[in-house]
């Protein structure tokens, strides 16, 4: 319904549910919710029809409607939960003085727009173990195949042998093969000896 509401359709029942929150927006103010019939459709819109009733009430992350809990953003660009009668009476409430709220009712209040407090997403986790798990048995089957690969491929190919390598040497230095920046120019041609 939020889909067909966002892409600009009248759908039934909407108009109750627009009235059913315009009741209960907070405040002036306050930030409220864009509407819920956009005129014009752009690459958030998607994210906007996701994000339900819930109320719009900063920037957030490069200006996404999304919530996230970070550290980098402290302030989502959207509350974590949609608005209910419950939480309309604590705003009420949360109107006067904050000394006659209760402990409960304070913490209904932020749940209401946060998921998690700094304390419970910057907990330590152990998703390290995971990391270090796979970066050892990326190096214990890179050293098998390589055990392997050496078990096939015992015998070095000829080339490698030290008078072949001597050959290819005299043959770089004698061809005058990259003069500038190569063995070529290390060799002191008129001298025949390293320079």
């Amino acid at each position: 319904m939020n889909s067909l509401r966002c892409a600009g359709l009248r759908v039934p029942g909407a108009a109750a549910a627009a009235a059913a929150a315009a009741a209960c927006r907070p405040s002036a103010g306050r930030m409220t919710m864009l509407p819920a019939v956009m005129r014009r459709l752009t690459h958030h819109d998607g994210t906007r029809c996701m994000s339900g009733e819930r109320e719009y009430v900063g920037y957030g992350v490069n200006g996404n409607p999304i919530y996230i809990d970070c550290a980098d953003f402290p302030l989502p660009a959207i509350r974590y939960r949609e608005v209910t009668p419950e939480i309309c009476a604590l705003r009420e409430k949360e109107l006067s003085d904050w000394k006659k709220l209760s402990l409960q009712e304070k913490k209904a209040l932020y749940r209401h727009s946060f998921c998690q407090t700094y304390s419970e997403f910057q907990h330590f986790t152990p998703e390290w173990k995971l990391v270090v798990g796979i970066g050892l048995w990326s190096i214990a089957l890179s050293i098998l195949l390589t055990l392997a690969v050496n078990l096939i491929y015992d015998e070095l190919p000829e080339t490698f042998d030290e008078e072949r390598r001597q050959a290819q040497l005299r043959r770089i230095i004698g061809l005058q093969m990259q003069p500038i920046t190569g063995l070529s120019s290390k060799w002191d041609y008129s001298q025949n000896k390293w320079k």
